[in-house]
């Protein structure tokens, strides 16, 4: 099954609520850079560059220079027309530290074209089907009682839990990511970033 009949399947079954221009400056010129400037200042910084609510997921997360390998991963796996698309999606996107964290040869093998079904695995093992921001995971969490399961487009549930203003997300194998940066507003959704690359349960 293509990934997008996935995305659109799973989407559908699954909301985490149930789980300038030179020579000066004219009016129109000045009101679309007022425009960018309040998107911008609606979203924290990451990897350096701003992040816009009115672009999506991938226009974004190309300016990343601590997400480069999760972008070349995505456009290895094909899923950048998915995650350019209405969405909405919660994207908990690891850093370039985090793959690299992965054992020596991992990120560079699950990179090679015969690999590509089990790197889309893992990618979307990191996106859910619905446009969660941090306050209302964090209501979910304590509404089941401190760990909330977060099922993903790939089929991974991860467990949500949080502790003071960090939200904490367990993989089927063990493994803890802590997201880093919440609520960077998309588009077509939304992006926390996390430290640790979450795996299928292997």
């Amino acid at each position: 099954m293509k990934i997008s009949n996935i995305a659109v399947s799973v989407a559908a079954a699954v909301t985490l609520t149930a789980c300038f221009t030179g020579g000066g400056t004219t009016a129109s010129s000045t009101s679309t850079m007022n425009k960018n400037s309040v998107l911008m200042s609606e979203n924290p910084m990451v990897g350096g560059a701003p992040m816009f609510a009115n672009k999506n997921i991938i226009e974004n997360a190309v300016n990343s220079k601590d997400h480069t390998t999760l972008v070349a991963a995505v456009k290895a796996a094909g899923l950048v027309e998915t995650l350019q698309g209405p969405g909405p999606f919660t994207v908990f996107a690891p850093v370039n530290s985090a793959f690299d964290a992965l054992p020596p040869g991992a990120v560079e093998n699950l990179l090679k074209p015969e690999n590509k079904a089990a790197l889309t695995k893992v990618l979307t093992c990191h996106v859910v089907g619905a446009n969660a921001m941090s306050l209302a995971i964090k209501g979910m969490i304590s509404d089941d009682g401190g760990k909330h399961p977060v099922k993903t487009l790939g089929g991974c549930v991860l467990q949500a839990t949080y502790s003071g203003d960090k939200i904490m997300l367990t993989d089927e194998n063990g493994r803890t990511a802590t997201v880093t940066v919440a609520d960077v507003k998309q588009s077509n959704g939304v992006i926390h970033v996390i430290d640790t690359v979450m795996l299928p349960k292997q």
